[in-house]
């Protein structure tokens, strides 16, 4: 071989960001995939199939929302996960994580007439787990695409939500449209594709054990130490940093605007422009769904490539949605056609900046054997709305729409959007010049 054949070569693989390389696409992919086949058998059934999964499972809206609640409660437990991922393996969790889902899964879908009170045990135990899975999911793409130069992070981050949307998305077309053909059969259909979803995951543990590399863990410094304690002094570390913390409050603004989008989307239009069920559906699957998969793509390629961080790819985001709120919450209610299109430029926002929700804490190029516990911490500051996003977005569209002024209470929902936007937006600058800032000087040095 020449030597300007190997130089092309080498170019050729420093243009590629480190998880597309040779040797690292199938790591990255089967970590993405861990993130979301661990979820498609129940939690990705909640919208379009929840009528379904609660009349195979025997229970109604109401016992499913106290499962979903259940399930909630794993962002407590995101800061002890975080100790647990300094203390094993991305590999080691994510094994662990998708065999219990499995072994679990299977009891639920398998075993007819099952105790509620079991199924709420389940519910528990998958959200101590998802406290532990999930951050080694986000730690694994961080780990498995980085570099010398960190290039590549934005896109990794951007790509794990556009590929986890797309997969969630197709597989639940094709139990649509299995439903659609065997409409009569709808139970046993929904039971034997939850049973085969939950099935996937024994091929991913294989692909796990296969392609997923080991990474550093917390080490004990000497005979006196222990691995437990290091893991528990690398967790302190994480929480005494606060550049952590700031990535974590532009995070839970990008999160807070995504709870408030996905009530102003679909709702919105029949509410206040008396759209029918159809047009608002269409549009709703539209707005949160494809969106948010172009939007995972785009913004990784800009956090790289453009912007050169995701911290500021994050803040640009988060004022794209500012302006989308603020000019929908001017727009007088008579056009719903212009009320779209503002509300596709705020979802388009607010899904460039989950795209790289946790890609910032990635950027503070932590120690590996502290930035799953980072990552964790991460999860933790950024899924923490969900505590109040919920109730009081619906609190307000309710007590408005029963007042009979929906759009009163629409108004105050895309102010409150406004202003978590335009606080995070100014915490990811702040964290993107603190970032700049320390670059230049440990180059000075």
């Amino acid at each position: 071989m020449t030597a300007n054949s190997t130089s092309a070569k080498d170019g050729k693989k420093r243009l590629l960001p480190a998880f597309l390389r040779r040797g690292k696409a199938a790591p990255f992919l089967t970590v993405v995939l861990a993130g979301q086949l661990t979820y498609s058998a129940f939690e990705a059934f909640k919208g379009s199939l929840m009528i379904p999964l609660t009349n195979v499972l025997g229970i109604s809206i109401g016992q499913f929302g106290i499962l979903m609640g259940w399930l909630g409660i794993a962002m407590f437990l995101y800061v002890p996960g975080g100790w647990v991922n300094n203390r094993f393996t991305i590999r080691q969790l994510l094994i662990a994580w998708s065999a219990w889902r499995c072994a679990t899964g299977l009891v639920l879908f398998l075993i007819p007439g099952l105790s509620f009170n079991v199924m709420v045990a389940i519910a528990i135990s998958w959200a101590v787990w998802d406290a532990i899975g999930w951050p080694a999911v986000v730690n694994g793409v961080a780990f498995i695409s980085k570099d010398e130069d960190k290039e590549g992070r934005g896109l990794a981050m951007g790509l794990l939500e556009s590929i986890r949307r797309a997969v969630e998305f197709c597989m639940n077309i094709v139990v649509i449209g299995l439903l659609a053909v065997f409409a009569d059969q709808a139970t046993t259909v929904m039971r034997i594709m939850a049973i085969a979803y939950t099935l996937i995951l024994i091929p991913l543990i294989l692909a796990i054990l296969r392609y997923v590399p080991k990474n550093a863990v917390a080490q004990a410094k000497d005979e006196s130490d222990s691995q437990n304690k290091a893991a528990l002094r690398g967790l302190l570390q994480v929480l005494a940093r606060p550049r952590v913390w700031a990535a974590g409050v532009a995070a839970l603004c990008v999160y807070w605007a995504y709870v408030n989008l996905i009530y102003s989307s679909a709702p919105y239009l029949a509410l206040v422009f008396g759209a029918t069920d159809a047009q608002a559906g269409a549009f709703g699957i539209f707005n949160t769904g494809l969106v948010g998969i172009f939007a995972g793509l785009v913004a990784g390629l800009l956090a790289d490539y453009l912007f050169k961080s995701s911290t500021r790819m994050m803040a640009v985001a988060l004022s794209i949605s500012a302006l989308g709120s603020v000019l929908i919450f001017m727009l007088p209610q008579n056009n719903m056609w212009i009320a779209m299109g503002l509300l596709m430029i705020m979802a388009f926002g607010v899904f460039m900046g989950k795209a790289v929700l946790l890609a910032p804490i990635a950027e503070l190029n932590l120690p590996d054997e502290i930035n799953g516990s980072a990552m964790a911490v991460g999860s933790f500051l950024a899924y923490a709305s969900i505590l109040w996003g919920n109730p009081v977005t619906a609190g307000l569209v309710d007590a408005a729409t029963e007042a009979g002024d929906p759009s009163k209470g629409y108004s105050q929902v895309f102010m409150i959007t406004v202003a978590v936007s335009v606080v995070g937006a100014l915490a990811a600058w702040a964290l993107d010049y603190t970032n700049v800032r320390i670059a230049r000087k440990a180059k000075a040095a």
